[in-house]
């Protein structure tokens, strides 16, 4: 049991709360990022091992259906959860959620997983009850925040979030009943890219002009303007399209263009100059997925490729490059580490946006192989992740040792 003291960051906005208890529920990027990360290895272990018959995960749930499931709404939804514990208080003014509240939200979170991935004999719709709670508390959770702190245009993630928790509705239903979990799944992928064109569009400009800014004269991004609006705007469109008609041609015209538009913006951040700053490159990377996430979704549609070779890009290089490259930055920097990348961090990054090449890759080739290649190096980058940063999720900021 420690005892942290208030650190306030600029503004005035306490980084740990004074409380006894574990460390580790100080913040709430600390246990979601810890989890979520180890949970992104753990569930892909499961899932190779279970395609290649040794473990069915899931039980009556199907693997498959599992599989999905735990990446999109376990692993991601935890990620994400972390970031938003973060980022609101940074966003309203108050304080930060931690200690037993913040223990019962990750209790809620853990015990989804575990009810989903081995639910009682015939009964999995306990494991889906447990499953279904997480999302709409964390909604509800964010809206009381955002509206104390009457900050209105952030409500949107509050939506966003809702948007999620009824896709993880929808995919319960749609699994128990035997029917196709598809629409549900790219709903909630589409859920999470528009978060990262709307937050990671700000962020990423924020930080590349932060970093570039110590190196110099020379390009800084563009400030945001009527052009990201309008990508936004068209980014929403082609996911709507997407999600109701994958394989349609409006998604093979749609897609192409939403993928030129995101490259357009991306390359308007001058990102090619933090080639020496692998923290700020790899939100560069993960947005560059994103892009070519809708050129997939543009083969897709064409018949050139597999809906589900198209909603890996998004799912790992985009959702997952993106994810990863943020909790490095973010756990370095809220827990009083220099914020500058390790070795192993970029080899993290690296074998991210391997994995999400080579699963795609895998409909044109040994398809056995090339998927345990790409589970393998997603379990790299998130085992790294966890090898490097566990240490600092469990311990205080260093800058607050007695």
């Amino acid at each position: 049991m420690t005892k942290t003291k208030v650190a306030p960051a600029r503004g005035g906005i306490p980084r740990g709360l004074s409380r006894t208890g574990p460390v580790l529920f100080s913040y709430g990027f600390r246990p979601f990022f810890l989890g979520g990360a180890v949970w992104a290895v753990l569930a892909m272990a499961l899932w190779i091992a279970a395609v290649s018959g040794h473990a069915q995960p899931g039980g009556d749930y199907g693997a498959a259906n599992w599989h999905m499931h735990e990446m999109l709404f376990g692993f991601a939804s935890a990620v994400l959860s972390g970031f938003l514990m973060t980022a609101v208080p940074n966003w309203t003014g108050r304080m930060p959620l931690s200690g037993r509240p913040l223990m019962a939200l990750a209790a809620l979170w853990l015990i989804g997983r575990l009810a989903l991935t081995f639910p009682p004999a015939g009964a999995v719709w306990l494991g889906v009850l447990a499953d279904a709670l997480f999302l709409p508390v964390m909604a509800a959770v964010f809206a009381i925040e955002i509206i104390a702190g009457r900050k209105w245009r952030d409500l949107k993630v509050v939506g966003a979030v809702t948007v999620l928790a009824l896709a993880n509705l929808g995919f319960h239903l749609a699994a128990l009943g035997g029917g196709d979990t598809g629409m549900a799944a790219r709903l909630a992928i589409s859920a999470y890219i528009m978060l990262i064109v709307i937050i990671g569009g700000r962020i990423t400009p924020s930080f590349t002009r932060n970093c570039l800014a110590r190196r110099g004269p020379g390009p800084l991004p563009i400030p945001y303007n009527r052009f990201d609006t309008l990508v936004a705007c068209a980014s929403g469109v082609t996911l709507a399209a997407w999600v109701l008609a994958p394989e349609s041609p409006a998604v093979a015209v749609m897609g192409p263009v939403g993928a030129a538009l995101n490259l357009a913006r991306m390359l308007r951040w001058r990102g090619w100059r933090t080639w020496a700053e692998p923290l700020v490159l790899a939100l560069h990377g993960g947005y560059a997925m994103l892009a070519l996430g809708f050129a997939a979704i543009g083969l897709s549609g064409l018949g050139l490729l597999s809906t589900a070779g198209a909603l890996h890009v998004f799912a790992v290089g985009a959702i997952g490059g993106e994810m990863l490259a943020v909790m490095g930055r973010a756990t370095r920097g809220h827990t009083g580490r220099a914020l500058t990348a390790s070795t192993l961090t970029g080899i993290s990054y690296v074998a991210i946006w391997t994995a999400a090449v080579l699963r795609p890759l895998a409909e044109f080739g040994d398809y056995d192989m090339l998927v345990h290649l790409a589970g393998g190096a997603w379990m790299l980058g998130f085992g790294l992740y966890v090898l490097e940063y566990a240490p600092m999720l469990i311990r205080a900021r260093k800058d607050l040792r007695a």
